[in-house]
């Protein structure tokens, strides 16, 4: 099943969700339960470990990163009541590595708008192992116009 990343931007080249990009993550995003909430899964590689059986904290980051910048533009379309979500940026965000991320098996990501205006979102998202929350962070996303480089990339 196609990812809110397929559907939204097939020609993104984004190095965490860019479809087109064959070297990235290429995570997919989905609408979770929640209201304003996506969830993800990812199988890491060994190249992703920072260590033998550990997730490295930029691959981490950058899964916590996109995943929610994904959710902040769902939640612009929403609130716009628009057909497509619009450009988003990171303002920023702070992850917190709470335990070892383990490289083995499927990691669920998890994030949630929590406070929201017209241009502007709070994300709070999660990695999961086993049910467990080894990463999370809370970010800052911002809708772009026209006048930003990344307003043309989808």
């Amino acid at each position: 099943m196609d990812g809110l990343q397929d559907r939204y931007a097939p020609e993104a080249r984004c190095f965490g969700c860019g479809p087109m990009n064959a070297k990235g993550l290429r995570i997919k995003s989905y609408p979770g339960g929640a209201e304003h909430e996506l969830v993800a899964s990812f199988s890491p590689k060994p190249w992703h470990q920072a260590f033998d059986g550990v997730l490295s904290g930029g691959i981490a980051g950058t899964l916590l990163d996109c995943h929610s910048n994904w959710a902040a533009a769902m939640f612009f379309m929403g609130k716009r009541k628009a057909t497509a979500p619009p450009p988003t940026v990171t303002a920023e965000y702070s992850v917190r590595l709470k335990r070892p991320t383990p490289t083995t098996g499927l990691l669920t990501l998890r994030a949630k708008v929590i406070e929201g205006t017209d241009d502007r979102a709070i994300v709070e998202a999660s990695i999961e192992s086993g049910g467990v929350v080894t990463a999370a962070c809370t970010g800052t996303f911002v809708a772009v116009g026209e006048d930003h480089p990344a307003y043309h990339r989808w």
